[in-house]
């Protein structure tokens, strides 16, 4: 079905990025493994959102078609302040790069949070500092006013 909408749309595999979490993965993961392994064959790429938290296992990690860990906001939130949090999303971000993956940090919000994901070798940023959540027909606009402003998107 994927393949089938890529063609239509005539939209290349890797332009597909997508996110299952944790929880989802609970229920069968040996389907889901096929099912994720089938779709990154296709050249869709495969995040694991919200990475440390609910029934977080490294095993996933190994036995998963990944392309990306999203590290969870819970983590980002604080790790300024947070000795703790700091230590966790130092860890993820070397895990994930050690194991060819692109690491995300979810909630970024302040600049000071961007300096530190940056600095350890964080791939890319989402969260308010960036954008707000947008509808898609705002999305556009906002695409084009930050390449006119030539400002940096994570």
């Amino acid at each position: 079905m994927v393949n089938n909408l890529l063609q239509m749309y005539r939209l290349p595999p890797r332009s597909l990025e997508l996110e299952v979490t944790e929880t989802g993965l609970m229920e069968d993961i040996s389907t889901a493994a096929q099912h994720l392994l089938s779709l990154r064959r296709s050249g869709a790429l495969i995040a694991i959102d919200d990475f440390g938290t609910g029934y977080s296992s490294l095993s996933y990690l190994k036995s998963l078609p990944l392309d990306k860990i999203k590290i969870d906001k819970s983590f980002v939130q604080d790790l300024l302040d947070d000795d703790d949090d700091a230590t966790i999303v130092r860890a993820i971000i070397q895990l994930g790069k050690s194991l060819g993956m692109q690491v995300i940090a979810e909630g970024v919000e302040t600049a000071e949070q961007e300096a530190y994901i940056i600095s350890e070798g964080c791939h890319e940023g989402q969260g308010y500092l960036y954008s707000k959540p947008l509808p898609a027909r705002e999305l556009s606009a906002y695409l084009k006013q930050a390449q006119r402003s030539n400002a940096a998107i994570l």
